[in-house]
């Protein structure tokens, strides 16, 4: 079976989006993995799959699956890319869509002059929606890392984030501890951590670990947690321009249950076409168990 993709990225953030509406596409958990393997593969850290909704007055659905083959709930650099995608492809000719994802609706915008806004909906703070194991609702929280003792901020953002701030994102442990909060027993799902880098009120610096993908250039909902992490804190104020290695990103929130708005490039890269015949899983499964 061929399949035609197109690669993108949001700021870095690099995805491999397939048209799942015009037909249907049905792909592995394993086939998933060697198509975002970059050795073996096209190589993204997340693949978008664009469908149709069956909701009312909604445009979309869209599905994200992590380069480890496991489906989540929330990409915002990935929002932003479909956006561009459904338009690059004739799919839909609004420049406001609502889109359907597992954590509920989302609205994205594609601006006059390109970039994308998307409406992230408002932050969710009660451990049992992140969610995360804790006796009772908090600003931050202590947590064992591999016998150290850090404070966080856990939020949801569609999906969980865990936010530290940290002196200096360039010699933030992020491959020491990223793996080890991501994974953390506290967190039932997994959790995608950040370290964040407070520059002044309006601007931080920030690297995130995803879960199911590693360190990533850019993470638009973890973004999005860490400015409301730093709002909620008392170090941040609406608007915040947060910086990432792969590009930037201006964070609007006004605290309490109000949404969270993202705006932010999103761009494309090269369109293809995948024999899925040709895709060696097997190849892919194996390294992975090595590793």
């Amino acid at each position: 079976m061929n399949i035609k993709f197109t690669k993108m990225h949001g700021i870095g953030n690099d995805f491999v989006v397939i048209d799942a509406y015009s037909s249907v596409v049905s792909l592995s958990a394993n086939q998933i993995r060697a198509i975002a393997d970059r050795h073996f593969g096209i190589g993204c850290d997340q693949l978008l799959l664009v469908e149709k909704s069956t909701l009312p007055n909604v445009d979309f659905r869209y599905r994200i699956f992590n380069a480890d083959g496991s489906e989540v709930e929330q990409c915002g650099n990935g929002a932003r890319c479909f956006v561009r995608f459904v338009h690059d492809k004739h799919l839909t000719e609004k420049n406001e869509i609502r889109v359907e994802t597992m954590r509920g609706i989302i609205t994205l915008t594609l601006e006059n002059n390109g970039q994308v806004t998307v409406n992230m909906g408002p932050p969710r703070f009660n451990p049992d929606q992140i969610p995360f194991i804790a006796d009772a609702p908090a600003e931050t929280y202590s947590l064992d890392v591999g016998g150290e003792e850090i404070n966080i901020s856990a939020v949801s953002m569609g999906n969980p984030h865990a936010v530290q701030i940290v002196a200096n994102t360039g010699s933030a442990p992020v491959a020491l501890q990223g793996p080890l909060i991501e994974a953390h027993p506290r967190f039932p799902e997994h959790v995608n951590a950040g370290f964040m880098q407070i520059i002044d009120d309006h601007h931080i610096r920030l690297r995130v670990f995803e879960r199911g993908s590693g360190e990533t250039l850019a993470c638009g909902s973890g973004a999005c947690a860490a400015v409301v992490a730093g709002i909620k804190l008392g170090l941040l104020n609406s608007p915040v321009n947060v910086s990432m290695r792969g590009g930037e990103l201006n964070i609007v929130w006004n605290g309490n249950n109000s949404d969270v708005m993202m705006t932010g490039p999103a761009e494309p890269v090269f369109d293809g076409e995948l024999d899925l015949s040709r895709i060696d899983t097997q190849t892919v499964a194996t390294q992975t168990a090595v590793i």
